[in-house]
């Protein structure tokens, strides 16, 4: 089960971020530079204008590594962190403290999925800033940032990035949870089981959508911060909390917002889709959809 659901989360993260890459990329360079486009459209033309199709998913094969890794940590060790906080509490506990149990599976997996996700984070926002081609390859691009920084050059927005997606995560997942019981318990006029599969679906895309919304609110400024870490130099002797300060200081309140309604629209449509995606999997493989009824007892 467990195993299934992680496969189910590679799909889900690594095909929607990458069909995401060209409203990802224009977001990180708004971050770093607020003045460089006027707008989304104006970013989508000027990049096809000067770098073709294939500027507008620059950074995209980090992206497709580093999600798919993301999205095995983050559905996987969800389910499982779910199914043994439940086990830990009792059956009765945690179906009074549903949502308590759902933070802290999700807290728990986004703890462990960002550290497969951030090196390649570090490698995608390098691409997709850099004023100048930042390498010629992915492999390229690894190896000049191993070169510069060490491995430390991999990790070093791993605490931002912490910022940003647990509490995301935590926000996606419960959101999410909370989001189909009401469907079904308000909106819907018959209990889960009694819905078809497609219609089952339709709830989870909805429900999905819903909770991407508030996820982009919630992560912002994290995000923004990951964005410029990764593309500011470090002062001498300077650490990386101390230029993380320097940074939101330089930003003000205003700035950590930067690129905001686009990533409301990216998140909305991607954490819908991936919902989506995932339970569209689950199904395939004969298990039922994610929330809505009790969680499937492992066998």
């Amino acid at each position: 089960y467990f195993y299934t659901c992680a496969a189910g989360g590679v799909l889900a993260c690594g095909l929607t971020h990458y069909a995401m890459t060209p409203l990802d990329m224009l977001k990180c360079r708004m971050q770093v530079n607020k003045n460089l486009y006027s707008g989304v459209f104006d970013g989508f033309k000027k990049v096809a204008s000067a770098e073709g199709i294939k500027g507008l998913f620059t950074g995209g094969a980090p992206t497709l590594v580093g999600y798919s890794l993301q999205g095995l940590g983050k559905y996987g060790f969800y389910e499982y962190f779910k199914y043994l906080y439940a086990g830990a509490v009792g059956e009765e506990a945690a179906a009074k403290y549903k949502t308590l149990l759902y933070l802290s599976a999700s807290a728990s997996a986004e703890l462990i999925a960002d550290v497969m996700l951030c090196p390649m984070e570090a490698l995608k926002v390098k691409m997709q800033t850099s004023s100048t081609p930042f390498a010629t390859s992915f492999v390229g691009g690894l190896s000049k940032i191993h070169a510069a920084e060490g491995m430390s050059g991999f990790y070093k927005g791993l605490t931002p990035l912490w910022l940003r997606q647990i509490p995301y995560t935590m926000v996606k997942f419960a959101t999410f949870e909370k989001t189909v019981e009401a469907i079904y318990k308000n909106i819907l006029s018959k209990p889960k089981e009694e819905y078809g599969k497609v219609e089952q679906l339709a709830v989870t895309f909805s429900a999905g959508y819903f909770a991407g919304i508030f996820c982009a609110i919630v992560s912002h400024p994290a995000d923004t911060l990951v964005s410029k870490l990764n593309n500011v130099a470090k002062a001498e002797g300077e650490s990386t909390g101390a230029l993380a300060v320097r940074i939101l200081k330089d930003l003000g309140f205003a700035g950590v917002w930067t690129g905001l309604v686009p990533r409301i629209f990216m998140i909305g449509t991607l954490t819908g889709l991936q919902w989506f995606i995932y339970d569209s999997f689950k199904v395939a493989t004969g298990l039922p959809t994610t929330g809505g009824a009790a969680a499937p007892k492992k066998e």
